[in-house]
């Protein structure tokens, strides 16, 4: 698979090999990797051995496009259900925040998934963390509820016409 490139980023799709060497630097520090890229990187090599190498619906590395230097992760929870449903999460080091790096990750998230066939994507972040959900916000995602730690996002896809129904996520919890 190839890199997505944006305005000025890079998503680049992780392989097995690549996620195993974010998890030997390990998080040393305010850069990257941080411990929720370690974190997602564990979570992909699983599934990779599990099942399989889930790209283009798996895990990316997030690179600032003028000079490479990796500045979080983006990714997608799972391949689509047999709804077309999947969840996106991201992160980016302390330094890379507050710039719309994030809104422009995920932007670019959710219009892969809508070009692979999603029908919805959700997303939740924490209670406290208001500057994800102004992101996903940003990117077009919907406040779909919240409980007590989180809030929850979706950002649906109409069908197109002549396009066959996968099922109707409706009826589906908002988050997997």
């Amino acid at each position: 698979m190839t890199d997505l490139l944006t305005g000025r980023l890079i998503l680049h799709p992780l392989t097995a090999a690549e996620a195993e060497a974010i998890i030997e630097a390990g998080h040393g520090g305010p850069e990257y990797p941080s411990p929720a890229d370690v974190e997602a990187a564990v979570d992909f090599v699983k599934h990779c051995r599990e099942s399989g190498d889930p790209q283009p619906f798996g895990a990316y590395e997030v690179r600032l496009r003028g000079t490479g230097e990796p500045i979080g992760g983006a990714g997608f929870n799972h391949p689509l259900d047999e709804h077309g449903t999947t969840t996106v999460g991201f992160g980016l080091i302390p330094a890379a925040r507050g710039q719309g790096y994030a809104a422009e990750a995920l932007r670019a998230m959710l219009e892969l998934a809508r070009r692979l066939g999603a029908r919805r994507i959700d997303g939740s972040a924490n209670l406290e963390n208001v500057a994800s959900q102004r992101v996903m916000e940003a990117a077009g995602m919907i406040f779909t509820h919240a409980d007590d730690r989180e809030r929850f996002y979706s950002y649906r896809i109409e069908p197109e016409p002549g396009r066959p129904e996968l099922g109707d996520p409706e009826q589906d919890d908002p988050v997997g």
